[in-house]
């Protein structure tokens, strides 16, 4: 009986624990962004000049110098979904979490990004937009299961 109590209780215990750290500020649940328009997308992702530092398969535009020393490859391969609440965060607030396999020196000054924050200047509708033009650029890798061998005596 008492085993039964203990597993009872360590059950409600972790479903509490669980169950509060979902119900924070930071919890993606409940986050729903609405349609936007790809294409009106492009032309924002064009507007603010985001190849410049980015740099994103298929798209160029004249005028736009490489900058070799801060080109932050954006889409392309990765083993979670990118999420619209990830690229939201990742626009309105680049700090956050910072690009993974480039120097710390060329992407950030003292913990901060260097990539220009649009709040004041770009509109919600315009961030709307974007998100949706950049998120089909991102293609899921399949989960590779670990393959054991069996060890037999």
């Amino acid at each position: 009986m008492k085993i039964l109590i203990s597993v009872v209780l360590i059950s409600l215990f972790s479903l509490g624990l669980l169950a509060s750290c979902d119900l924070g500020p930071d919890a993606p649940r409940g986050f729903s962004l609405p349609e936007g328009d790809i294409d009106a997308g492009k032309a924002v992702f064009l507007k603010y000049r985001c190849l410049s530092c980015h740099q994103l398969k298929g798209i160029s535009q004249p005028g736009i110098t490489d900058n070799p020393g801060l080109n932050v490859k954006l889409g392309g391969k990765s083993p979670q979904v990118k999420t619209y609440a990830q690229l939201v965060t990742a626009v309105i607030n680049p700090s956050h979490k910072l690009a993974k396999g480039y120097p710390l020196a060329t992407i950030q000054v003292e913990g901060k990004s260097k990539m220009t924050v649009f709040n004041e200047v770009m509109t919600v509708q315009e961030l709307i937009d974007l998100v949706w033009f950049l998120q089909p650029h991102y293609e899921l890798i399949p989960y590779q299961h670990t393959s054991y061998r069996h060890y037999g005596n």
